[in-house]
């Protein structure tokens, strides 16, 4: 047999970057560029909640693009892939995200203190609260991803900041409660994501607590 006449096999042709699944990175960058959208007057406060809804629902890289196609930011990306596992999100270049850890112990932010646009809570039977009332935010969206093995995690919020929750667990309990509750439409926009194995995580607004000069501060932080 002339083994020389049958053509090798073709080489496996990569998928495009559109069909990928998509990270927590490229999820990270369209959150950011919603963001600087709804600061900017691109998008109304609905219109933004009703995308960032959205973007933890979807699941490649093309789906989360046509969310940011009609913005600056994201019509100048679409022609460049996202970036792979060593590239840094664009949330990062603001800053590390600020890393909360209870090991058989405790642990706590709260009063007057400034949460990043990440914050990352690791409970390892411990107990870790995140007490948000007295805030002072300096971004419209907050993210903050718990993960909790046999420990407690507790997320506080003021009545009047969005929401929103992301999570689920193994034997343990994921709980987010307030999510349909009328915000102010200026305020900022707290999302928890977690995972809890044989742990609790609950993030719920304070009863009584409302930061009644959001909308002020964020109006003066655009015009400033």
């Amino acid at each position: 047999m002339d083994l020389e006449k049958h053509p090798a096999a073709p080489a496996p042709v990569a998928a495009a970057p559109a069909a990928l699944r998509a990270s927590d990175a490229d999820r990270d960058r369209i959150a950011e560029i919603l963001s600087h959208a709804v600061a900017e007057g691109r998008l109304t406060a609905e219109e933004h909640s009703e995308r960032l809804d959205s973007l933890y629902a979807l699941k490649t890289v093309g789906e989360l693009e046509v969310l940011v196609g009609d913005l600056p930011a994201g019509a100048a990306a679409a022609s460049v892939p996202a970036p792979g596992p060593a590239g840094l999100p664009a949330a990062a270049t603001s800053g590390p995200a600020e890393t909360v850890v209870a090991v058989f112990s405790s642990s706590a932010r709260k009063g007057r203190w400034r949460p990043g646009a990440r914050t990352r809570a690791v409970s390892v039977l411990g107990d870790i609260t995140i007490d948000l009332t007295e805030a002072v935010f300096e971004q419209q969206v907050t993210e903050i991803n718990v993960t909790s093995v046999l420990g407690n995690v507790e997320v506080l919020v003021p009545e009047n900041v969005t929401l929103r929750g992301y999570g689920g667990g193994v034997l343990g309990n994921f709980e987010v409660r307030g999510e349909g509750v009328e915000s102010d439409p200026q305020a900022p926009v707290v999302i928890v994501r977690g995972f809890a194995l044989l742990g609790n995580i609950e993030a719920h607004p304070k009863a009584g607590s409302r930061l009644v000069d959001l909308a002020q501060k964020f109006r003066k932080r655009l015009d400033g």
